[in-house]
């Protein structure tokens, strides 16, 4: 018996590429994750929203280039001033806040709506980053931080030679 003979059928048609997540428990997680999110889209706070006192996880890539790192962060309605970016020792942390205020008024009626929602992501950095350089620029609700590795980093990277049988 093997791992993908206990991987439900519907599963068997959407299986990731990634190894970590053949784990049929992974996708035991993504599919109860999908199904709250599902659950909250209800409500007007949204699908970011998770319940917990209006805190919410954005979507974050980290992308590992030859000479710099690439962490994109989707923060759809947050602004740029409610928006925090930390670097420290072998650590990003990134902080927002989001704030929705709705007032609509006509003739028999008044509707006010409120939502606010706050997260801190901290994205653990293995190797040494060239603090003086890194950018960080914020567009359309995406969040684009550069970490430049530092020159010993980029130096002490050999690269192996695979060889077969």
């Amino acid at each position: 018996m093997t791992v993908r003979d206990l991987i439900p059928r519907s599963f068997k048609k959407h299986l990731p590429v990634t190894h970590e997540d053949v784990n049929p428990f992974s996708l035991l997680q993504r599919e109860m994750d999908s199904l709250f999110d599902r659950f909250y889209r209800t409500f007007d706070a949204g699908p970011l929203f998770e319940g917990n006192g209006g805190s919410f996880s954005p979507r974050i890539d980290v992308i590992e280039g030859e000479k710099e790192i690439k962490v994109t962060a989707e923060l759809p309605g947050i602004d740029e001033k409610d928006v925090e970016v930390l670097l420290s020792g072998d650590s990003l942390t990134i902080r927002g806040e989001k704030k929705d205020e709705k007032e609509s008024t006509g003739k028999n009626f008044y509707r006010s709506e409120c939502s606010y929602g706050s997260f801190s992501r901290t994205i653990p950095l293995s190797e040494e980053i060239n603090t003086d350089k890194v950018k960080a620029h914020y567009k359309k609700g995406v969040l684009t931080i550069t970490l430049p590795r530092t020159a010993e980093t980029l130096k002490n990277t050999k690269k192996i030679k695979v060889t077969g049988e």
